[in-house]
């Protein structure tokens, strides 16, 4: 709901300035500057109360509690007046216990119940505003977003019933191609008189069912869809459900009663481009019928008529693939050469097949569900999975740290908030319950997700006071901390930028002691991401001047450094098999590196930009957000086959290869309404889980299924 005010609040002073109305402007300034519900913000309501109490100002303290119960919590209803009251009660108690030091309130003393108190009373009013009804004015962004998702929905329905269209319609295309109308010719067959027709007139029952009955064409039509081609060719050893199988229609030759006048003279039917002439046709005809009775000159010319009819019917469009069967069972094709009709069984067979093959190549992943956790209120930094992949810590640009689970359901463990802004988050390995948390202002705090509470606060120094990267080494007894001074703000945009001074620090997690400052040739920068490799003996860098530095942590030196990006590097991983290193910069280059080679490149590719950021989260009347990279922008599966990279829309996966491209797209994870800025890939569990965290503080966690072949 703040978002919303302040967004309302900026439309209607862009208002007042496109009407003249400078002093009702100067008025609006005034009021919003003495709002005393703060643009309905939670934190700035917390930050006024701790300012009253801190100044020791009782009475002020009194007087905005007694405001913001006439004007907001006097709404609501009876069942929550006894928890309204504790609020109250606890409020005046902090303002005590920061005043007088008594025994008898020892118990509210401690660091413990403060930071209870203020997450009780954050939440509390965060519900509140949610749950309060909103003025027409203010609803307008909910509005815009339920068009948004009704017209997406709209243009996947238009899809769905294009595409159910579409298949009908080819559906029907088969169907016209394969039960076409049969000429008089088959259905007055037995009138002919013949006695050479005994096949034909034996299957006089079907053939007459045809006309009033389309069950007729499905007895010969087969289950599955193959590609276009020629019909195979049967042998007499094949059996007649087989030969039946493939049959476009009745067989419509005239084969004599004995044996050896078919085998010595076939009769085969002329295509459209065949150039046989009527006289030859009739000339077979009577040399077939020889060892027979000489026909009558009437029934003669119904002969040469129904060959005539048969001629017509295989030179109409589209035409079809023609078969002889003989008494001995054997089917030949007819037209062999390139300009061969397709066989309507063949077609049905390949567009069915088409239909339901589903893709080419074999996925890799089978996405099996994908659920979103939605406890944070503004885009999200850092998302990371533990070593054990129980839990999973997330921090938010305001400063609020969820840590929850997902398994056996999502659930929230605790919540941690912050009076300075943190910038870095990262699992210490052993114990996996220890959180490191980077701040701004110079120090790193080791929380105890458990218990709760803080168990040190490192001061690290005061000169560089953005703590941007944290690596806990694998056996858990120390951990990388980078250090950057602030940067330098007011700079002209068409002046080159200089990377921010940095220092590369060691501690140790025990004593919770600096044990040594890491010398940056050729100097002093900020580092952006550090790693290391599984046994803690070499750590990777990426700095803000582009060069990737790999040091020896059993000399504590630098092993090699080259220059890797034009830009900043963003984010660094060794490989699986450790001989490698991956790396995406500010350049937009996904990298692979051979570390046994300095600066050697064993693969390239380009990626797009909103993979490797900076982000953009457009809004309405131009508002635009930008967020530069923080958290890790791609992670590797448990076999290091394959990457999970950021998108506008979700994550996508692609499998790595030797070859050009180096990266080949194999599935897109989707979900997500604003461009993701962080992923994490955790492979601790049979099905390996994917999390993907966007710019308006939601995070999909999808679970996948690996194809093994």
């Amino acid at each position: 709901m703040g978002s919303a005010v302040e967004r309302t609040d900026e439309h209607v002073r862009e208002y007042l300035i496109y009407r003249g109305f400078t002093s009702t402007l100067k008025h609006l300034d005034t009021d919003i500057k003495a709002d005393k519900e703060k643009g309905f913000r939670v934190d700035k309501i917390i930050d006024q109360l701790q300012q009253f109490v801190q100044s020791f100002d009782l009475i002020g303290l009194k007087e905005y509690w007694l405001y913001l119960d006439r004007r907001l919590l006097c709404r609501l209803e009876d069942v929550y007046r006894s928890t309204v009251n504790k609020l109250r009660t606890s409020l005046y108690r902090y303002y005590v216990i920061n005043t007088i030091q008594n025994p008898a309130f020892s118990p509210y003393f401690s660091r413990q119940w403060a930071d209870t108190f203020l997450v009780s009373l954050h939440n509390f009013l965060s519900v509140l505003f949610q749950c309060m009804p909103q003025p027409v004015l203010l609803s307008f962004d909910a509005e815009v977003q339920k068009t948004t998702s009704l017209t997406e929905e709209n243009e996947q329905l238009c899809q769905l019933l294009f595409a159910l269209q579409t298949e009908s319609r080819d559906q029907r295309e088969v169907d016209e191609m394969v039960h076409h109308k049969l000429p008089v010719y088959v259905q007055n067959m037995d009138r002919l008189g013949d006695t050479e027709l005994d096949l034909v007139s034996s299957q006089r029952p079907v053939s007459t069912a045809t006309t009033t009955s389309r069950n007729f064409f499905s007895t010969f039509l087969p289950q599955g869809r193959r590609t276009l081609g020629k019909l195979p060719q049967f042998t007499t050893g094949s059996s007649p459900s087989q030969v039946a199988g493939c049959r476009k229609d009745l067989p419509i030759n005239l084969p004599a009663k004995p044996k050896e006048a078919v085998q010595a003279n076939e009769v085969k039917p002329v295509s459209s481009q065949a150039s046989t002439s009527e006289p030859k046709s009739s000339q077979s005809q009577q040399s077939t019928n020889q060892p027979t009775n000489q026909p009558s000159r009437p029934r003669h010319k119904k002969i040469q008529e129904h060959e005539k009819e048969r001629k017509e019917l295989f030179s109409k469009p589209p035409p079809q693939i023609l078969e002889k069967k003989g008494e001995t069972g054997e089917v030949e094709l007819l037209a062999e050469t390139s300009s061969e009709p397709p066989d309507p069984c063949s077609y049905s067979r390949s567009y069915r097949g088409a239909e339901g093959g589903g893709l080419s190549t074999e996925q890799s992943f089978i996405k099996l569900s994908q659920e979103e956790y939605g406890e944070h209120h503004s885009s999200i930094m850092h998302c990371r999975v533990d070593c054990s992949g129980r839990r999973v810590a997330s921090l938010d640009v305001d400063g609020v740290i969820k840590v929850w689970s997902f398994n056996p359901i999502m659930q929230t463990k605790a919540t941690i908030m912050s009076k300075s802004p943190l910038l870095s988050l990262e699992w210490a390995t052993k114990p996996d319950r220890l959180l490191l948390l980077g701040s701004g202002v110079g120090t790193v705090r080791l929380y105890d997700t458990d218990a709760k509470k803080n168990l040190y606060e490192m001061n690290i120094d005061e000169t560089h006071p953005r703590i941007l990267s944290l690596a806990c080494s694998p056996s858990g007894s120390s951990f990388v901390c980078s250090a950057a001074a602030l940067s330098l703000s007011g700079s002209v945009e068409s002046a080159p930028r200089l990377p921010v001074s940095g220092q590369l620090l060691l501690w140790d997690t025990k004593t919770v002691k600096q044990q040594l400052q890491f010398s940056l040739e050729p100097e002093p920068v900020a580092i952006n991401c550090t790693a290391f490799n599984h046994n803690g003996n070499l750590l990777v860098t990426g700095a803000a001047d582009g060069v990737i530095r790999l040091f020896d942590m059993q000399r504590y030196e630098s092993a090699m450094s080259w220059r890797a990006h034009d830009g900043e590097v963003y984010s660094v991983e060794f490989s699986y098999d450790e001989n490698t290193v991956f790396s995406i910069g500010e350049d937009g280059k996904f990298i692979q590196w051979n570390i046994h080679r300095c600066g050697v490149k064993q693969s390239e590719q380009v990626l797009p930009q909103d993979a490797t950021g900076p982000f953009i989260l457009s809004g309405y009347s131009g508002y635009k957000q930008v967020q530069v990279p923080r958290g890790r922008l791609f992670a590797f599966d448990s076999e290091g086959q394959h990457i999970l990279t950021c998108s506008s829309n979700g994550g996508l996966i692609y499998r790595l290869t030797n070859g050009e491209p180096a990266l080949e797209s194999m599935l897109s994870l989707g979900g997500h309404k604003a461009p993701v800025v962080t992923v994490d890939w955790c492979s601790a569990v049979d099905c390996g889980t994917c999390l993907t965290a966007s710019m308006d503080g939601k995070i999909k966690l999808s679970t996948l299924l690996a194809q093994k072949s």
